[in-house]
């Protein structure tokens, strides 16, 4: 419960904050500009390494919640031959972990993390590799015969010769500055620093239908920025948010869908492979992202 009202408090200071929560991003603005210094110094004086295979990394340049994920799966569903490479927030394991080779997942979802699952269960064939080194996990793809390496949330790794997409988020946050004061993990002057931004109707769509629809749904959620989801909150008898990566227990949410007199559980993608195995009704916001024509023969040609 704790863990739920710092998220939510989180989202009402990046996003809408009131009046003393803006007292309290001014007063922060010191450790901002530390915090933006120390940024910028770490992207200018980063020594450039070559891994001697195509590397396209998908990012952002604020806190989580930009499309990430969906944008990396299209791009490997479009493309064959990729391996993901990827931190895994949230999961319980450490070190390199190859959450699945040619299609075939060799972990559960508690050893991956959410995010790599669902590349793993999203891409055909797909190959995914978490690990807090990114280094060593692009050289372990490369072994394993990969064509590219898709680096999910890469942008950061100034050290790592890349191709970098970046993505702008739909929610912009309130504030124009770095953490603390504002959602920005990187000035938003680096939008310069990227390889191409993408913007949505113009690179990739996206389209969204659920699946297993039914009459009494409840929403229950832990991904960032969940006002994204606000289009669907009319079609629900109750929500329930929970932080970013959350870890669901069965009892949690048969206790949700009582409480609610729900029929089933609306969740995204992300939070599905998390709940798959509680044997609960699910209905699933399933988005799907098309890369345009410009796009794909811009990746292709980084790729090759």
């Amino acid at each position: 419960m704790f863990k739920r009202k710092i998220y939510a408090f989180a989202q009402d200071y990046f996003y809408s904050p009131n009046l003393w929560q803006k007292c309290l991003a001014i007063a922060l603005l010191p450790l901002s500009w530390i915090y933006c210094a120390g940024v910028t110094l770490k992207s200018k004086f980063s020594k450039t390494l070559d891994f001697g295979i195509p590397i396209i990394s998908v990012g952002n340049l604020t806190l989580g919640g930009s499309g990430k994920t969906p944008l990396g799966i299209s791009i490997l569903n479009e493309f064959e031959g990729g391996c993901v490479v990827l931190r895994g927030y949230g999961r319980a394991s450490k070190g390199l972990i190859k959450v699945a080779i040619s299609g075939e997942i060799l972990v559960g979802v508690t050893a991956s993390g959410d995010e790599a699952m669902e590349y793993a269960k999203s891409v055909k064939n797909a190959n995914v590799i978490v690990s807090e080194n990114r280094d060593i996990a692009i050289n372990e793809a490369k072994k394993m015969g990969a064509k590219y390496v898709l680096l999910d949330d890469g942008f950061g790794k100034f050290h790592i010769k890349k191709f970098n997409v970046l993505i702008r988020p739909s929610a912009k946050p309130y504030f124009d500055f770095v953490l603390p004061s504002g959602a920005y993990r990187y000035p938003s002057k680096f939008y310069a620093k990227a390889d191409y931004v993408v913007k949505e109707g113009e690179d990739f769509t996206r389209e969204s239908e659920i699946i297993n629809q039914t009459t009494k749904m409840v929403l229950v959620t832990a991904i960032a920025n969940p006002q994204r989801l606000e289009p669907y909150f009319s079609l629900c008898v109750g929500r329930d948010i929970y932080p970013d990566h959350y870890a669901f227990s069965r009892d949690e949410l048969a206790s949700i869908l009582e409480r609610y007199a729900a029929t089933s559980l609306l969740v995204t993608r992300k939070d599905a492979v998390k709940m798959e195995e509680f044997g609960l009704p699910l209905s699933v916001i399933a988005l799907k992202t098309t890369l345009a024509g410009k796009f794909k023969r811009i990746i292709k040609e980084k790729i090759l």
